[in-house]
Order: C-alpha cells, then sequence, then structure tokens
C-alpha cells in the first residue's frame, strides 16, 4: 500500500509540472516523509532503485523514514544473510549476467537462513533508457520434494517394509485396577484394567 500511494503521488505530480519522468529522489523522498508521519508504525523496509536523467540510483528506506544510499543494499528480515553475500561478491565492473547471479545467491542466502524470507527469488533489472525486465520465479530453490508432495495424501501412501521400525522396549504398567466384585459383577471398569503401554 506504501508503494501503491506513492506510485499514485508520482502519476499526479507528473501530471501538474508536464514532465514525462520522474526523478528517482522525488520517490524516495515522497517515500520517507510517508513513513516518517508513522514513527515505523507502517513497518515497510524498503529498497527503491531505478534510472533517470541523472543515472542509476539505489536507495534503502527504513520504517522510520531514514535513507541510505548505497551501490548495493538488503532490507528484511533475510538482510543479514544477504549483505554477507552481497559484500564478499559485488564489484563495481560487474556484467549485467554477473549482478544478477550475485543478486540471485544473495536472495537465495536470505530464503535458507530466514523462516520469513519465502521460497522464490525474483529479480528486477532496470536499464538505461527505461528497458526493464521483472523475473518473477527466477530461480525456485525450494521445489516441493517427492516426499513433501506426498505429506497431504492418505497414510496408506506412504509405505514401508515390515521391520523398518524394529520395537527396541516394550514396556506394560498398569495405573489402576477394578476391585474383585466389579470385575465379577460387569460394573464400570469389570473385566478390563486401565492400563498403559509403551513401545518404541
Amino acid at each position: 500500500m506504501t508503494t501503491a500511494q506513492i506510485s499514485s503521488q508520482l502519476e499526479l505530480l507528473r501530471l501538474n509540472t508536464g514532465a514525462p519522468l520522474s526523478r528517482v529522489v522525488t520517490a524516495v523522498t515522497m517515500a520517507k516523509r510517508e513513513l516518517f508521519q508513522y514513527q515505523g508504525a507502517v513497518s515497510a523496509a524498503l529498497v527503491l532503485g531505478g534510472v533517470d536523467a541523472t543515472g542509476p540510483h539505489l536507495y534503502s528506506i527504513y520504517p522510520h523514514g531514514s535513507t541510505d544510499k548505497l551501490p548495493f543494499t538488503s532490507m528484511g528480515s533475510g538482510s543479514l544473510a544477504a549483505m554477507s553475500v552481497l559484500e564478499s561478491r559485488y564489484r563495481d565492473d560487474m556484467s549485467e549476467a554477473e549482478a544478477m547471479s550475485v543478486v540471485e545467491y544473495a536472495i537465495r542466502g536470505g530464503v535458507f537462513n530466514d523462516l520469513g524470507s519465502g521460497s522464490n527469488v525474483d529479480l528486477c533489472v532496470i536499464r538505461t533508457g527505461g528497458d526493464t525486465s521483472y523475473l518473477r520465479n527466477y530461480r525456485t530453490p525450494n521445489d516441493v520434494g517427492e516426499l513433501r508432495a506426498k505429506i497431504n495424501l492418505p497414510p496408506t501412501a506412504f509405505r514401508y517394509p515390515v521391520g523398518s521400525f524394529p520395537v527396541v522396549k516394550e514396556r506394560v504398567e498398569v495405573f489402576a485396577q477394578a476391585p474383585a466384585s466389579a470385575q465379577r459383577a460387569g460394573g464400570p471398569g469389570g473385566g478390563d484394567d486401565a492400563m498403559e503401554v509403551e513401545s518404541r
């Protein structure tokens, strides 16, 4: 909702000024002012990047409204794992394919080291000249395996040969025994002892 609101405000600004494109810093300023009003209550941690008349730009926007302009950045619950990959593999003179590979491995670092980071790798490539590629499910490192695919099947779908799980120890404990008169009369609890059987 935050990014949709900023997008709407940028569109209104372009209509009012007659400018064909928005500046990246304009979007950053709008976003940081919006988030600062709520003092972190919105909890939106954003990475904002783009190319305008002044060149390529990349910003990180924190929930309280503070911003950083960096050559690479990561935000979110898996950002520490992703940042470790970016810091070790980033170079200034990378090609597009190399940059995509580095970002892919950074996202994988977040996916596999943080439970809140989803399961797929999505990439957005913004090029000078306005050409943009949004690659949904660029990689799916957490594809459902054969065993996980059977989770929703009935128990008969899992068939193990007899003897796969040997009984190591068996113990029977009697907790309560009905009186002899109740057993003869067939009353409550008559004839059956309450017991627990434990097998391992």
